[in-house]
């Protein structure tokens, strides 16, 4: 059994518009647990999977995702594992359709898992492989995109995911530009009832605005996530047709930034010590859903069991 944590991402730059973007992890979470079912597969690998949140949840980028790693291991002569089912399950605190890039902590934790588990089921160490942590990354990224739960790969999300912090990305050259930590004390999330999916999200609109996305940016590429999350999350409000009141609310609350995040449906909300927490709660306690107060993760991706 191996037990992997991974992070969702708040967004500070949405990267669909120009391929640039920028996000950092906060301490909301989802854990794949991964074992070995049985080895009367009729396959060379496969997947049964369960969503411990949500029963109904596709099961196609998790399956996938064990496929490439298992795909990518076979390579080596001393693996030699064929016929095994896993069990895979996971729990999450994201919301799916949220902007907290779900999918991107997902497939990290199953793609993590899933490494460990085989090599440990062939009697291989990570020595015995020419696999990095980059490697495993890509094949959840490459995952995510096969499957269509992304327009661009989503790195800049998935980066952060993986090792915490705040990245700025290029996404299509699968670059970390900036790599900072994240010093706020709390984020407040703020999750409306309800959901909006990337791949439903109207790409002209965010493709139009890349000038002015490419302002916030640059704030981003200056370390300034204040003027650039804000800016963003106005500016996708405007492409996408939803309400950039709770923003605004909770900056003339004191918050120091605020802002849409990926597509949508979540707003996060920075606050430093010499912020009351309790005035932004109360200016938001009128919107219809959930004000989640957590904090920003400069981990990343964490191994929590391997027996």
């Amino acid at each position: 059994m191996v037990i992997v944590r991974s992070p969702a991402s708040a967004t500070v730059v949405n990267a669909i518009s120009m391929g640039k973007g920028s996000a950092f992890g906060i301490k909301l979470y989802v854990t794949a647990d991964v074992t070995v079912l049985n080895y009367d597969s009729d396959k060379d690998i496969e997947c049964r999977f369960k969503s411990l949140d949500d029963p109904d949840m596709d099961s196609e980028l998790v399956e996938l995702c064990v496929r490439m790693v298992y795909d990518e291991l076979n390579k080596y002569d001393d693996f030699n594992l064929k016929n095994i089912c896993l069990n895979v399950e996971t729990k999450s605190d994201i919301p799916p359709g949220s902007g907290l890039s779900s999918s991107s902590a997902a497939s990290n934790s199953v793609v993590y898992a899933t490494f460990l588990l085989l090599l440990e089921e062939a009697g291989m160490t990570r020595e015995d492989v020419d696999i990095s942590e980059w490697d495993l990354l890509n094949i959840g990224i490459d995952a995510s995109l096969e499957v269509g739960v992304t327009k661009t790969g989503s790195f800049d999300d998935a980066t952060a995911s993986f090792y915490g912090g705040w990245k700025v990305t290029n996404n299509y050259n699968r670059e970390i530009l900036h790599d900072y930590l994240v010093d706020y004390s709390k984020v407040l999330i703020y999750i409306p009832n309800k959901s909006l999916y990337t791949a439903q999200s109207d790409v002209k609109a965010m493709q139009t605005l890349a000038p002015l996305v490419e302002i916030a940016f640059s704030y981003a590429m200056k370390k300034n996530i204040e003027k650039a999350l804000t800016l963003n999350g106005f500016l996708f409000c405007v492409a996408l047709n939803v309400d950039s009141q709770v923003s605004m609310d909770a900056l003339k609350a004191g918050a120091k930034a605020a802002g849409l995040s990926g597509t949508g449906s979540a707003y996060s909300i920075l606050v430093d010590d010499s912020t009351d927490i309790d005035e932004i709660k109360s200016a938001l306690s009128k919107y219809p859903g959930r004000l989640v107060e957590t904090e920003p993760d400069n981990v990343g991706s964490v191994v929590l069991d391997n027996l």
